[in-house]
């Protein structure tokens, strides 16, 4: 049997979801099934494909109006958490590929004494994946981290410190192996521009 099927249930499923977004952009769709939680705090730009077996949270711990943003044209492929306590954030055109795991939080783990499900959660820090970035299958995205623009991270990476625009990472933890000095000049001549 084909998927024809799914893209229109797709998007009838967006249409149908859309009202509960803090907003919800044109030509943004979510595949099923996914988990939704929070969703009010949730904002999602215009061309969003957020692809089948993710899940977008925002923790009822949090007190931010918006705490999860993705922005237009980023392409989740699936299987992604996405998960924030205080701000996650996706800029335009980021390529999430599948099994990616953001949070800006951890669970405790301190006392022995409690299942570390009942602890809550610790080490809350904004987390903000730049325009154009693209993080490879099974990346995990650790608190307090920004990954620069059009940096890009090798599968299988666990990424603890911040990434540099236009740079490769690879390894856990996640190491700078490459930058593209061309596109990094061209940021800072457009930045003395004021283009930038």
């Amino acid at each position: 049997m084909g998927y024809g099927w799914a893209v229109p249930a797709s998007k009838l499923f967006s249409v149908f979801v859309r009202g509960s977004f803090g907003f919800f952009g044109h030509g943004s769709v979510i595949q099923r099934p996914v988990r939704l939680w929070g969703e009010s705090r949730i904002g999602i730009g215009d061309d969003v494909f957020v692809g089948a077996g993710s899940w977008l949270q925002v923790l009822d711990e949090c007190t931010e109006p918006l705490a999860l943003t993705i922005g237009s044209g980023t392409s989740i492929a699936g299987t992604c958490v996405l998960s924030a306590a205080s701000s996650v954030s996706l800029g335009k055109q980021v390529l999430l590929a599948r099994n990616v795991y953001i949070a800006d939080h951890v669970h405790r783990y301190d006392d022995p004494e409690r299942a570390v499900l009942a602890q809550g959660i610790t080490g809350i820090a904004p987390v903000e994946i730049c325009d154009g970035a693209w993080l490879g299958q099974n990346v995990v995205i650790c608190p307090g981290v920004r990954v620069g623009r059009g940096a890009v991270i090798g599968a299988n990476s666990v990424v603890r410190e911040d990434v540099p625009d236009f740079s490769v990472a690879v390894g856990a933890p996640a190491r700078v192996v490459r930058t593209f000095a061309g596109a990094q000049a061209a940021l800072l001549a457009a930045a003395r521009a004021g283009t930038a």
